[in-house]
């Protein structure tokens, strides 16, 4: 199977050890992979051998799509995180998907799973001082996809001392 896997752009830069490129505070969910899985560990991405990153397979339009669902948050250098991305996962999937129905998969299902829209329908928008319940958002998004999402959190570096601890939303898996 597959983990399809959005990150929160804003909460991406805040475990990020290098400053984060333009795209830093993009107000949407971004692509962070798609990642084969295996029944034996599930919660692990897999790695394999297969064939390496080739940026000519992408097409224009397709390399324009990507940029916008795909972008890489932290380098600002798109086509080196896609090819890190295929490279540790993508090629696994070459059974199943070449490296275009890879990418151009991911997109689809960013469209269809588009979380920024989801959660906006549900009234879940970014708020410096409004926080939601953990089971609220995979509430909101369950109605939609009709799938449960895994959250992944991260500590909120803001957090005030004496203040009960909040987590920052990072990714969405499915």
């Amino acid at each position: 199977y597959f983990q399809f896997v959005q990150q929160w752009p804003p909460a991406t830069c805040i475990r990020s050890t290098k400053p984060c490129s333009k795209h830093r505070s993009l107000p949407i969910f971004t692509i962070h992979g798609l990642w084969p899985s295996n029944y034996s560990n599930p919660k692990t991405p897999s790695n394999c051998n297969g064939s390496q990153f080739d940026a000519i397979k992408l097409s224009p339009r397709l390399r324009s799509k990507l940029k916008r669902s795909w972008p890489d948050v932290e380098s600002g250098n798109d086509e080196g995180f896609w090819e890190g991305e295929w490279n540790k996962h993508g090629k696994c999937s070459e059974q199943t998907l070449n490296q275009m129905q890879y990418f151009e998969r991911s997109h689809e299902m960013w469209i269809f799973h588009n979380i920024t829209k989801i959660l906006k329908n549900a009234s879940i928008v970014p708020h410096p001082t409004k926080t939601w319940k953990y089971t609220d958002i995979v509430s909101a998004i369950k109605a939609l996809t009709q799938t449960t999402p895994l959250l992944r959190c991260k500590r909120d570096p803001a957090q005030v001392k004496g203040q009960p601890q909040s987590q920052l939303l990072h990714e969405v898996v499915f």
